[in-house]
């Protein structure tokens, strides 16, 4: 005999258009899905390029470790956008003498001018998507989403461990 699990009382039920973390998902797909429009419509490129673009026009010289950390993107994707911007000529890539397993990839003179093309436009897609909120808002706003993003480090790691 089979029994079927009981749904959950409603004080307890999952509503997921109210459940943040899924809130938050739909927001950033909904930034990356306009952003990307901006530039791969005019550009040519995908988010994955862009967020590679984007890293090294703020930070310069990177490992492909170091932006796949700093962007949040698995190996794999980093891996593939970097060779498509190698192959675009959009960035460099120089042997790193202390670890010959990874290069130091740099944005390229071509790749230079394709960031300071596309940072105008990015900072104004932002402007629009925070139009009509107060600048007290926004400080309000960008406290919590920092520590949303603290904690949600913190748990993505916790829970990490605790599946190994």
């Amino acid at each position: 005999m089979s029994t079927k699990p009981k749904p959950p009382s409603a004080d307890r039920a999952l509503h997921l258009e109210q459940f943040l973390p899924y809130r938050l998902n739909v927001v950033g797909f909904f930034a990356s899905r306009g952003l990307g429009r901006v530039y791969g419509t005019r550009f040519g490129i995908g988010i994955p390029e862009w967020r590679v673009i984007a890293q090294l026009g703020e930070f310069g010289q990177l490992t492909s470790r170091d932006i796949g950390e700093l962007s949040q993107m698995h190996k794999t994707k980093v891996s593939r956008a970097v060779a498509e911007l190698d192959k675009r000529g959009l960035v460099t890539r120089a042997e790193n003498r202390a670890d010959r397993r990874e290069a130091f990839v740099a944005l390229s003179a071509a790749g230079l001018r394709l960031y300071a093309q596309i940072v105008p436009l990015a900072l104004a897609f932002e402007e629009r998507w925070i139009e009509g909120i107060s600048a007290d808002e926004l400080r309000v706003f960008e406290r919590v989403l920092a520590v949303l993003t603290e904690r949600g480090r913190h748990l993505a790691g916790a829970y990490q461990t605790e599946e190994a």
